[in-house]
């Protein structure tokens, strides 16, 4: 935990963002995979540990907006958890070390919102993403369950948002943390990887680096030789030499703060020709969209330059044609790159992202509904204190090759005679962390290789 005085002034500043009435966060509750006993790994709401920091199970935090005052909601573990958990600090002793002194069992939670309805007085709730969480925020309310989510409380949620996306330098300092030991995962993955092995062992290798660092991965680990699939979570197959690896994965500190860094490198010691010229493009493109940031910059921007990048670059293989501007206008960009430049990062990988992608990466706008660009997380302004990623690819994905062919969807930008040549290539993308600071950027946590020479420096073991 950060010191008492941060989750008092983080629970200060939110009651006075919100008009009045009570704000209702409930934490996690642990989730059985299988059956009660035998549970998921828990992880903690990350708004709840924003405001209270506590990371156990089955809390509840109310800050009453009139007054400012908060208080948690819990219950002690009695000796017949105890034998199989051991001795944990006490919902008081945990409640001091978060600066909260009124701390109250957890049935009295129905009481306090009962009487709050009972004065008409407003209860705020965030929108919850699990259906434990929802039917209990139905519970407590009396709302039906169906109807809890259009009852988020939009004055909260932009409230959360605004406070939550500038990093303090607290903050700043964990998330270094992270992708330093992110880095190290990624290091370890591509020394590692060696023709014939499963794609799981390279990934046991990685986790192993983020859980012997005192945390886990800040998300299931894509480690793949089908590049291709943007989220591919599958670990079966045998590598061989020919095969680009990427490899995306980062790790989670024990304060829940995130990495989230990709690579990708040959699973020979060197990429052949063709792969270093498309590999290359695709690093033009990431390090021309890191030239880009800056506070006041339209995130947006950033994003199509490097699409305007990548589709011009094609043009150098026959595989794209015509007025660029025109094609990105079009989406013709998206048969490579079917995804977003970066995302915010933070307590969550994708930060906030259960607050709605339109008010956390678009302050409200409307986003686009375009196949390509329907999938950017966030398009507005930069400005300091934000923690972003930078990750541009180059997909071939067979399916949207023979998709977009029957269909002979923007014909006069794709020359899909050429495009049919790369469909066995897979995809490839870096990625990296990035803080915007007042002037400009700064990467966080240490740089991986990303040269061409860099990585075959690292996979021939120079």
């Amino acid at each position: 935990m950060f010191s008492s005085k941060t989750y008092t002034q983080r629970r200060k500043q939110v009651a006075e963002s919100v008009s009045s009435g009570l704000i209702l966060l409930p934490g996690n509750e642990e989730s059985p995979m299988n059956y009660a006993d035998n549970t998921y790994h828990f992880r903690q709401d990350s708004t709840f540990l924003y405001y209270f920091g506590i990371d156990q199970a089955s809390l509840t935090g109310v800050i009453d907006a009139d007054s400012g005052k908060a208080i948690l909601f819990g219950d002690d573990y009695d000796i017949d958890m105890i034998v199989w958990t051991g001795v944990v600090p006490s919902i008081a002793s945990l409640g001091e070390k978060a600066g909260l002194t009124d701390v109250r069992s957890a049935s009295a939670l129905a009481t306090v919102i009962n009487d709050a309805v009972a004065e008409n007085r407003k209860i705020h709730f965030l929108n919850p993403y699990r259906s434990d969480i929802l039917l209990k925020v139905s519970e407590l309310t009396g709302i039906h369950y169906a109807k809890v989510p259009e009852n988020t409380s939009l004055e909260l949620t932009k409230a959360v948002v605004a406070q939550r996306e500038i990093k303090s330098p607290e903050e700043i300092t964990e998330i270094d943390r992270a992708v330093e030991i992110s880095a190290d995962m990624h290091l370890a993955g591509m020394r590692y990887a060696r023709p014939g092995m499963l794609e799981s062992e390279v990934a046991a290798k990685v986790a192993e680096v983020a859980l012997a660092a005192n945390g886990n991965p800040s998300f299931p680990i894509i480690a793949t030789i089908n590049g291709q699939t943007l989220h591919n979570h599958y670990h079966g197959n045998s590598i061989k030499s020919g095969d680009l690896f990427l490899l995306d994965a980062g790790a989670e500190t024990h304060m829940r703060y995130a990495g989230d860094l990709s690579s990708t490198f040959p699973v020979d010691p060197t990429f052949t020709p063709l792969q270093k010229e498309i590999y290359q493009l695709c690093l033009d493109a990431h390090r021309g969209a890191v030239s880009m940031l800056k506070p006041g910059t339209p995130f947006k921007e950033v994003h199509l330059m490097a699409c305007r990048r990548i589709f011009e670059g094609l043009k150098t293989f026959g595989l794209t044609r015509g007025d660029t501007e025109e094609a990105l206008e079009a989406g013709a960009h998206a048969l490579f790159f079917p995804c977003g430049t970066g995302h915010m990062m933070g307590l969550d990988v994708h930060d906030m992202e259960n607050l709605g992608e339109q008010w956390v990466g678009y302050d409200g706008v409307p986003k686009s509904t375009q196949f390509g660009l329907k999938s950017l997380r966030l398009g507005k302004e930069l400005r300091p204190g934000f923690v972003v990623t930078i990750e541009p690819g180059i997909y071939f994905i067979p399916e949207l090759i023979d998709y977009w062919k029957s269909k002979k969807h923007l014909t006069q930008f794709l020359n899909y005679t050429e495009i049919e040549k790369f469909r066995n290539f897979s995809g490839l993308r870096n990625e990296e962390d990035y803080l915007i600071t007042d002037d400009g950027a700064r990467l966080l946590g240490k740089a991986l290789p990303m040269s061409i020479e860099g990585v075959e420096a690292v996979r021939s073991g120079a």
